[in-house]
């Protein structure tokens, strides 16, 4: 007899309110509100597939040489770098 082993599942982190009165408010339109908390939830989530989007962007060479000389000494590709501290700045 074959016995299947489970697969963990972990739930998602939830947020929730601490009284009725969090919950209450002038809001006549929620749908941002809860597209953002959904959205900041994927990308904090460690488990969630990231769709990764291509972008361009122009920086000062010398501002890039320096930037990638840094990640470099840091053992960090200067992407991952950039990517760190977009998300640092975003949790402030």
């Amino acid at each position: 007899m074959v016995v299947k082993k489970k697969k963990k599942t972990q739930s998602r982190p939830v947020q929730r309110a601490k009284t009725r009165d969090e919950l209450v408010g002038p809001m006549d339109d929620v749908t941002p509100i809860i597209e953002f908390l959904e959205s900041f939830r994927d990308l904090t989530d460690p488990r969630a597939k990231q769709a990764l989007k291509l972008i361009s962007i122009k920086i000062p060479e010398q501002l890039l040489t320096a930037f990638r000389y840094k990640a470099e000494r840091h053992g960090v590709p200067y992407q991952t770098m950039i990517k760190k501290l977009m998300m640092e700045w975003l949790r402030k």
